[in-house]
């Protein structure tokens, strides 16, 4: 059977571009140059999907290149600490993101210098996570909120503006400014640190590295729209560059937030420099992605699933009461642009189906090679726990029919689940089904081969007809499976 993911994306080819244009920004300034990291820097499954073949950690494997150069500075809103803003990919908060980060460019050798709270006005929780930071030893900044920011430019540029935000106190020629997503104040802070070395008599420079979108694929492109999806709740809109079209009369695509800020940008620069190094947004950039693309047709597949899977998260995302209808709508809307229904997931259609024919809660998957694969709701499993089941028999050859575990196995784990923790529901969950499979894969010889085929399940696409826990949702996760639900849940 065939277990491959077709490739649309030259991973290498992308590497070696990239390097090369970030190594000649940083020639381009003299003292210092603030590199504004858009996206995420070592985990971006999100381009991973929408462009088969790049590696999530791409950005990192650039980076570590420069690491003796270079330090890392993290930027959080401090309303996003306040409303607990959970990373859609992963399931953590930002702040336990931002600890994470630390941790993570700590032990491989970068250098986090501090922790930038942005729109800081004294919330408490922002500052209960500061005495956090602080309790491991890392710098903690603030900036605040600007008065008539991004219009009024005598006022951002100007001791009251960026002036009243703390200076960032880096020692390297390369400031790599990162954040746990989107809406953080990364450029703010890069551009507030541009006004603060120039006042210390340093000559400062301003590069932006974001994957999305991608200026030089066509405004509509699935690619394009599925950033819009993956970021409706900032409310972004892809658009044409204005600047960069007067300027050389090219057709480039950027999004409203730089744009809206690009005249910030630029004034800056000519009071500091007597003129502007770039006359548009999309100059400021240094994303050679668009570049890399080898297969249009396999991207387009990959980024229309990727908007059908934003929207079902969309849908259930309401049902918890977590968003409005109007970024639903939204979704509704970019679903449309891309000419796509949800009736294009296959899964879909399976799982309901499933679900009608056992009348009772199921799944289906879709593998690499096509074939559909359905679990239904049994005494001792879950849905999607005996759809992982199933999937693992059919990757390891063995016949449907064959029990992988035992019900001697499951019936004391349903016993402790209800007896003695307090589960209602006695039904093994997937973590609870891994971990009972690899109790019996020491005794039983086909357990054993299905525990084998766990990589496999990478890149599968599953759907369930109703919003699973967050246990399930994360296992899904860490096994890198791509899941949608049904906007309801189980009775």
């Amino acid at each position: 059977m065939c277990n491959e993911i077709k490739i649309g994306f030259d991973n290498d080819k992308y590497l070696k571009m990239q390097s090369e244009h970030i190594r000649q920004r940083i020639a381009q300034f003299g003292d210092k140059l603030y590199l504004e990291f858009g996206g995420k820097l070592f985990d971006d499954y999100h381009a991973s999907r929408v462009l088969p073949g790049f590696k999530p950690d791409s950005k990192l494997q650039m980076l570590l290149q420069l690491k003796d150069d270079a330090e890392i500075v993290i930027v959080i809103n401090s309303d996003d600490i306040e409303k607990n803003k959970v990373r859609g990919d992963l399931g953590i908060t930002y702040d336990v993101d931002v600890i994470r980060l630390f941790n993570v460019f700590t032990k491989i050798g970068l250098y986090v210098s501090s922790v930038v709270l942005t729109r800081y006005e004294n919330q408490p929780t922002a500052d209960a996570f500061q005495s956090r930071l602080e309790a491991l030893g890392v710098k903690v900044y603030h900036h605040y909120n600007i008065k008539g920011y991004p219009s009024d430019l005598e006022h951002i540029i100007s001791d009251e503006g960026y002036g009243k935000n703390d200076y960032i106190e880096t020692s390297r020629r390369l400031v790599v400014v990162t954040a746990p997503g989107p809406g953080s104040g990364k450029m703010a802070t890069c551009l507030s640190q541009v006004y603060h070395e120039h006042k210390r008599g340093l000559n400062a420079g301003y590069a932006k590295f974001e994957t999305f979108p991608i200026w030089n694929l066509p405004l509509r492109h699935p690619v394009n729209i599925a950033y819009e999806a993956a970021t409706s709740d900032l409310n972004d809109v892809n658009m044409i560059d204005p600047f960069h079209l007067e300027a050389y009369g090219k057709t480039t695509v950027n999004y409203n937030r730089d744009v809206e800020i690009f005249p910030v940008l630029n004034t800056m620069f000519e009071q500091i420099l007597g003129e502007s190094p770039y006359k548009s947004p999309t100059d400021m950039g240094v994303n050679m992605a668009g570049n890399c693309i080898i297969d249009d047709e396999i991207v387009c597949k990959a980024a229309k699933d990727e908007i059908i899977r934003r929207y079902f998260v969309g849908l259930c995302d309401r049902r918890k009461g977590l968003i409005s209808d109007d970024e639903v709508y939204k979704l509704e809307l970019l679903l449309k642009q891309a000419n796509v229904t949800p009736a294009d997931r296959k899964v879909v259609a399976a799982a309901l189906a499933k679900e009608q024919q056992t009348g009772a809660p199921a799944a289906a998957m879709e593998l690499p090679d096509g074939t559909i694969l359905t679990g239904r709701t049994s005494n001792l499993l879950g849905a999607v726990s005996a759809l992982l089941l199933n999937a693992l028999k059919y990757f390891a050859d063995l016949d449907d029919d064959i029990l992988l575990m035992s019900p001697n196995v499951i019936e004391p784990i349903q016993n402790l689940k209800v007896q003695h923790l307090g589960n209602n529901n006695p039904r093994l969950h997937t973590d609870e089904t891994l971990l009972a499979l690899s109790i019996c894969a020491n005794t039983d010889e086909n357990a054993k081969k299905a525990m084998e085929q766990i990589s496999k399940l990478r890149g599968c696409e599953v759907h369930s007809t109703v919003i699973l826990s967050a246990v399930d949702e994360r296992i899904f996760k860490r096994l890198g499976i791509n899941l949608t639900c049904e906007p309801k849940y189980s009775n």
